[in-house]
């Protein structure tokens, strides 16, 4: 990190294979609702519950990542995740931010409304509650969530302040598997991602083979 101190830092982690309008959309909305100073984009070397082999090079999608973001002054790149050895955990990536930041820092974890019922899951779970916000993304799929189930693994306090932490954003029906599978089909990705990151995927010849 660098610059001057910020005190309300969003960190929003992903594989981001690749990048696409829809990841932005989503960061700024979040910050715009809860008047963020800063969104940090982490993309994980190793997401722990996804197969590194199907990914795209941790390079390739950083530049992608840098591409999508240069000159917005309310984003941020960071390599933290893709520089470490191991998986990219959740808990070990906040604990460097909020070394690097100051306890007093308001440190934030942006996740997707698919991600709320996979939580018990996470390393650490209780710890990274206790170390920061999880905030969600609202999307249609966040209704059907089981509360009564994460209740009764990480406590009723816990569990109203996840709910509570639900952002309404715009409804981006775009995923990274979906501009995968139309660049293997020979389908344009024009509107799905920045200019900058199709420009770039269509230079390096990215996700053209299965």
């Amino acid at each position: 990190m660098h610059g001057t101190m910020v005190d309300r830092i969003a960190l929003f982690g992903g594989s981001f294979d690749p990048i696409h309008n829809g990841h932005l959309i989503i960061a700024r909305a979040i910050a715009e609702q809860l008047g963020l100073d800063k969104v940090v984009f982490l993309p994980s070397a190793r997401p722990p519950h996804k197969s590194p082999d199907s990914l795209a090079s941790p390079a390739h999608r950083a530049s992608m990542v840098e591409l999508a973001i240069e000159g917005d002054a309310l984003f941020e790149f960071s390599d933290f995740d893709l520089s470490r050895e191991g998986p990219s955990y959740t808990i070990d990536t906040v604990d460097h931010f909020r070394r690097e930041l100051c306890e007093k820092a308001d440190l934030v974890w942006i996740i997707g409304a698919d991600s709320i019922e996979e939580l018990p899951t996470w390393r650490e779970v209780d710890r990274l509650l206790d170390a920061c916000r999880i905030v969600t993304a609202a999307r249609a799929s966040w209704e059907k969530t089981d509360w009564g189930a994460l209740c009764q693994t990480l406590g009723e306090a816990r569990v109203s302040a996840l709910r509570a932490d639900i952002v309404r954003t715009p409804v981006i029906e775009i995923s990274s598997t979906e501009i995968r599978d139309r660049l293997r089909a020979g389908l344009p990705i024009r509107y799905l991602v920045p200019a900058e990151v199709r420009t770039y995927i269509e230079q390096h010849r990215l996700y053209r083979n299965s």
